[in-house]
């Protein structure tokens, strides 16, 4: 018999702006209402219907430094001229109930996530072509020109980081996406590291018996 560890995964899912990731973190927690999405905070003001507690903790940038200053946030990083940042509090309290924790993150704290969880699972999500990440952020309508064009720049800085990664999900259908996902924490749950213990009692008395009978 085998006894896999009570320990929940960290889910580390992040991509350029404009890959989907809150449509695809949003249809994953719908259909795995076990795992617990870690809300990130930022210093950016909330865009169309971003509340606050529900989409991001919107603080101030001085707050934000000051959570800095008490060591609070797992990660933070600077993205275009704004803070974004994991909070501490929750995250190991829900995995060492076997409870499975999303992150949804820019690139440069995934990459500091990476230094500091090497157990966690990274997940680079991707837009179907460039020509539709380009058309998605100019639909949002909440950012000026130039904005978008900042941000289409750093995606193609943030591909660069790919590869550094453990998988890659292209978000073409929101439903494959999502599959995928799933069949990526499946396969990682039965990793041989995730096994605390194996039971070979039964099988060696089977072997006995076997053996004796021969």
């Amino acid at each position: 018999m085998i006894k896999k560890k009570k320990y929940g995964a960290l889910i580390v899912l992040s991509g350029p702006s404009g890959a989907g990731k809150d449509t695809i973190c949003n249809a994953f927690l719908k259909r795995n209402d076990q795992c617990f999405l870690s809300i990130s905070c930022t210093s950016r003001t909330p865009r169309g219907e971003e509340k606050d507690g529900t989409h991001y903790y919107f603080l101030t940038r001085e707050a934000f430094e000051e959570k800095i200053s008490k060591n609070e946030l797992l990660e933070y990083a600077e993205y275009n001229g704004n803070y974004y940042g994991t909070p501490k509090d929750r995250i190991e309290e829900k995995r060492s109930k076997g409870i499975h924790v999303i992150l949804e993150i820019e690139v440069q704290g995934a990459l500091k996530v990476k230094e500091l969880v090497p157990d966690a699972i990274f997940i680079f999500l991707m837009p179907p072509s460039m020509d539709i990440l380009k058309q998605r952020l100019e639909n949002r309508g909440t950012e000026t020109k130039e904005k978008v064009l900042a941000r289409f720049k750093t995606a193609y800085q943030e591909i660069n980081e790919m590869t550094k990664y453990n998988y890659v999900v292209v978000n073409d259908e929101v439903e494959d996406a999502v599959n995928k996902i799933e069949c990526i924490l499946a396969a990682e749950m039965c990793r041989v590291d995730r096994i605390e213990d194996v039971d070979l009692s039964t099988r060696e008395e089977v072997l006995h018996e076997t053996l004796m009978e021969n």
